[in-house]
């Protein structure tokens, strides 16, 4: 069903409230990480448990995720965003006060917080994936770059709480309004999502379902799982990795984070050149051996400049891979939602799994050893990338 485009305009402010979306996203994600040290210490975690804890994060995505290919369909991605950065907003708080009490209440609102970046995942990306039709441009890793220009504020303003001493309860508190109010105001100009074939047929979750049979489908959701499992190991462990094994000082190794994600937005905003000059299949592979060689030098670093230089490669290596596998999953516009669900759902099993595997790695080789286990996904990638060539033809 062809869906009357709305007039440019609408598409230019489309634009600048999508990438509003990706921003506060990131800025959201990346003030919870750039606390996780302080909340460790004062819940005193070892890294298994550490794991666990950030494990709720994931478990809730995932329950959202299943379901938000339908979700986005029946409500849209504007109402859809604006309910998730509510719910987001509230379990920040949560996650805020909570950890006073006790290992439990955080996991609970990591939980809710889990569920609500899940659902406002999808429900962007498939916002984004209109907005670059519409436009008739490819700037899907751009609204990535953006989100990566979040993480980068968000570690920035992390660090210098950290340094200055700023409560977590006050940062995360006052961070939970803000990204609620702007996101929820920034949503008013998305466009209408149009008529997926699911609303088009009167098919439901059922109908949604249908899409996790399809082989092409699935392998590029392990795609995306092996760069979201290199991305989200990176923000999870890396400012961890720096205090405990390169004993740098806690707002170092916040910089450190830092540098990691300004070299993703940095590959994200440049990506879309090579990607039309060579082809997503190759850049990909070429920007897996960048994170593997990235990887090696923090690993193995013997000082923290090396570090340093080891979180910039592993920025770039990680850029470019889950915004590639939306794009993927979006290359037939009438059922990029439920796609992008299942591709999402899959590449967000990395964040249920990730954690928890570099905990238990860490307790008995150290988390900066376990990390070597990015370099094996990298691999996968490599390996099951030519999923991502766009079809010749879609249908």
């Amino acid at each position: 069903m062809t869906v009357t485009a709305p007039a440019p305009v609408e598409f230019r402010a489309a634009t600048r409230a999508t990438y509003a979306a990706f921003i506060w996203s990131g800025v959201a994600m990346a003030s919870w990480a750039s606390r996780i040290p302080q909340i460790r210490d004062a819940l005193h975690l070892t890294p298994s448990r550490l794991g666990l804890v950030l494990l709720s994060i994931a478990g809730g995505s995932l329950v959202s995720l299943v379901a938000s290919g339908h979700i986005v369909s029946r409500f849209g991605s504007r109402r859809t965003v604006a309910a998730m950065a509510g719910l987001l907003a509230l379990a920040l708080l949560g996650a805020a006060t909570g950890y006073h009490l006790g290992v439990a209440p955080l996991v609970v609102s990591l939980a809710a917080l889990g569920f609500a970046n899940g659902a406002w995942d999808v429900a962007m990306n498939v916002q984004g994936a209109v907005v670059e039709r519409g436009l008739g441009r490819s700037i899907m890793s751009r609204f990535h770059a953006g989100f990566s220009i979040g993480t980068v504020a968000g570690a920035l303003l992390g660090a210098a709480m950290v340094a200055l001493h700023v409560p977590v309860s006050l940062h995360l508190g006052v961070m939970a309004v803000v990204i609620g109010a702007a996101t929820i105001f920034a949503v008013r100009d998305f466009v209408p999502d149009g008529a997926s074939e699911e609303a088009a047929s009167g098919g439901g979750l059922r109908h949604t379902l249908r899409f996790w049979r399809e082989p092409r489908t699935l392998l590029i959701g392990v795609f995306t799982l092996a760069f979201a499992f290199t991305e989200g190991t990176g923000i999870d462990w890396i400012n961890v990795s720096m205090i405990d094994s390169y004993h740098a000082p806690a707002a170092v190794g916040t910089l450190a984070f830092a540098l990691f994600l300004a070299a993703m937005t940095v590959g994200r905003w440049f990506g879309p050149n090579l990607l039309d000059r060579y082809g997503r299949v190759a850049v990909v592979r070429a920007i897996a051996v960048i994170g593997v060689a990235g990887l090696l030098l923090f690993v193995f670093g013997p000082v923290t400049a090396v570090a340093f230089a080891g979180a910039l490669l592993w920025g770039i290596g990680a850029s470019l891979g889950f915004p590639v596998g939306m794009s993927a999953a979006s290359d037939d516009p009438k059922v990029a939602a439920p796609r992008v669900s299942v591709v999402a759902s899959i590449g967000y099993c990395a964040f249920l799994g990730g954690p928890p595997l570099i905990g238990f790695l860490g307790d008995h080789v150290t988390v900066v050893r376990a990390l070597i286990a990015v370099a094996v996904l990298l691999a996968l990638a490599c390996a099951v990338a030519g999923a991502v060539r766009p079809p010749r033809e879609v249908s």
